[in-house]
């Protein structure tokens, strides 16, 4: 009777609320309440370049332009632009929906780059090539495919065959379940173990796409450290050739995103975005790895 009375304390929002405090402590409180208001959105216009104050299309001419602007966290976009593009021809975003970090990419990469977005939902595959078409001029959707394979899956028919990965892996994001009571209710820390195996069968196939001397990303909008620096850490243990890149030159992207981006803080391997010091933005954890050269 006891070990179940523990299981049910351990659930819904008391649980929720006991799981978080014993990880962050008195700080809980104040990321808590920052969840409370708005997040902090930055508006993202590709538009060949030019900021959304530029834009002066109407909306059907912006549209057939792929220059209607895309709004989404300010995390996000620190994320996504930590991943460094410079030489990178085959890039891969393996879980790419609804589609801000592919707009980043995509927006940042060279000219000869092509890049696979790629989404296993049919739903979400749906919106993100809508955001793809409308909001990336067509020069550049042209090197934008968007597939709708199991990324977990992918690496038993591709191998070492992107030079860049951008992995923003599904996860508790522990902002919209306390924003919903029915998922609140419903929380348990069983839910963090399946999601960090998922991210794991999501990690390991895309390390195994990505070829020697690459870089990949991976990153959560989850708070959970188990989701986060203990699915590298599951990395480091399966793969000798895995490092991290503990100071990512982050690529401009002030010609689409006039907005400074956060700062993040240092966890144990990576990087994340907090929302009680960042005015809302996050959380958004990253972290960038290189892919070591043995002999």
């Amino acid at each position: 009777m006891k070990q179940r009375e523990r299981k049910e304390q351990s659930r819904g929002r008391d649980g929720f609320d006991a799981y978080y405090r014993a990880l962050y402590g008195d700080r809980w409180q104040a990321i808590k309440a920052a969840f409370s208001e708005e997040p902090r959105y930055v508006t993202y216009t590709v538009c060949g370049g030019k900021r959304v104050d530029a834009v002066t299309e109407t909306a059907g001419t912006a549209r057939a332009a792929g220059c209607v602007p895309y709004y989404l966290d300010a995390g996000s976009v620190r994320a996504a632009a930590s991943l460094p593009l410079k030489g990178a021809r085959r890039i891969l975003d393996l879980c790419a929906a609804p589609g801000g970090k592919t707009l980043v990419l995509a927006s940042c990469m060279e000219k000869e780059a092509i890049l696979l977005s790629n989404e296993r939902s049919n739903d979400r595959r749906v919106r993100l090539s809508r955001v793809c078409d409308e909001s990336l001029p067509p020069e550049i959707r042209a090197r934008v495919t968007v597939s709708g394979n199991d990324g977990a899956l992918m690496c038993r028919y591709q191998s070492e065959c992107f030079d860049r990965i951008l992995l923003d892996a599904p996860c508790s994001s522990e902002r919209h379940v306390l924003a919903d009571e029915k998922y609140l209710s419903q929380w348990s820390p069983a839910r963090i173990k399946t999601l960090a195996l998922e991210q794991w069968a999501l990690l390991s196939s895309a390390w195994r796409m990505l070829e020697p001397n690459g870089y990949l990303l991976y990153s959560t909008c989850a708070l959970a450290k188990e989701e986060n620096d203990g699915v590298i850490v599951r990395l480091f243990k399966k793969f000798a050739d895995a490092e991290v890149v503990p100071s990512p030159t982050v690529t401009d992207v002030s010609p689409f995103c006039d907005e400074p981006l956060p700062e993040p803080e240092q966890t144990e391997l990576g990087s994340i975005v907090l929302p009680d010091v960042q005015q809302g933005a996050g959380p958004l954890f990253f972290c960038l790895l290189h892919k070591k050269t043995l002999h």
